[in-house]
């Protein structure tokens, strides 16, 4: 049965818990255009509006065949309250504390992204100040340096959530990424300008030539910019961005709606 004909008839879902279905369906699909994926493993979850639990898609399923109805709802305990299917043992490991021990993680964005965990794959991962767009995401990055193997007690979300802190973004060493937001919008923003980042970074240190830093002067000016969290007709960036791509999605894969 399809969640909004539910809520129709019970009332029990919420329009604010079917858009957030359909925006991290959005940002399934999106991450797939963008090769932000890896095969039917990473995990994108969103917290449920106004409960103790969040939203991920049934072990198995690839993220291309993501509908805003095939979510399952899972507890912070780890217990399916809604939906069907398996619920995959890392994703709830690490997402779950996250969800709960931020507050400014309603969406939790964990991926392998090729160009990003390359990075984590270098004994200096930073994001080096070589570009106005690499500043703009430093400045919201954090750095995990221990890797203990896959994910399988909470325990490692909680860690993470501490490694995390306020930032939104998470570089995880030997791993790949975590990025967080208050809405799906923000997460996928991040996601993909990080994974935008590290793939300049890389081609540019591929060339074996000297890395051009940007001036001490121009890092404070521009920071200071980004920092002023500018926006356009009261929208974040991030909106916009996430709006211009969900058209391309209305465009040619409208069924992610369903």
């Amino acid at each position: 049965m399809r969640l909004e004909t539910y809520e129709a008839r019970t009332g029990d879902v919420s329009a604010a818990r079917w858009q957030a279905r359909v925006d991290l369906a959005a940002a399934h699909r999106l991450a797939v255009m963008h090769g932000l994926n890896e095969g039917i493993f990473n995990h994108l979850t969103f917290r449920v509006p106004g409960s103790d639990s969040y939203y991920q898609i049934p072990f198995g399923l690839h993220w291309s065949e993501v509908t805003a109805s095939c979510f399952m709802e899972v507890g912070y305990d780890g217990k399916l309250r809604a939906g069907q299917g398996e619920i995959e043992q890392s994703c709830y490991c690490i997402h779950a504390p996250m969800h709960r021990l931020l507050s400014h993680a309603a969406a939790v964005f964990h991926t392998h992204m090729p160009f990003a965990s390359a990075l984590t794959r270098l004994e200096d991962p930073q994001i080096l100040p070589i570009g106005q767009t690499e500043l703009g995401t430093a400045i919201h990055t954090a750095y995990d340096d221990c890797y203990d193997g896959p994910a399988f007690d909470p325990a490692e979300g909680e860690r993470l959530a501490g490694a995390i802190g306020d930032k939104t973004v998470l570089m995880m060493a030997n791993h790949g990424v975590a990025t967080v937001g208050k809405t799906v919008a923000d997460a996928y923003d991040r996601l993909y300008y990080v994974e935008r980042v590290a793939q300049v970074q890389l081609y540019a240190m591929w060339t074996g030539r000297p890395l051009k830093h940007l001036p001490q002067r121009v890092i404070d000016e521009t920071v200071a910019e980004f920092r002023g969290g500018r926006t356009y007709g009261g929208k974040k960036p991030a909106t916009w961005h996430f709006e211009a791509l969900k058209r391309i999605l209305d465009r040619k894969e409208p069924d992610y709606k369903n």
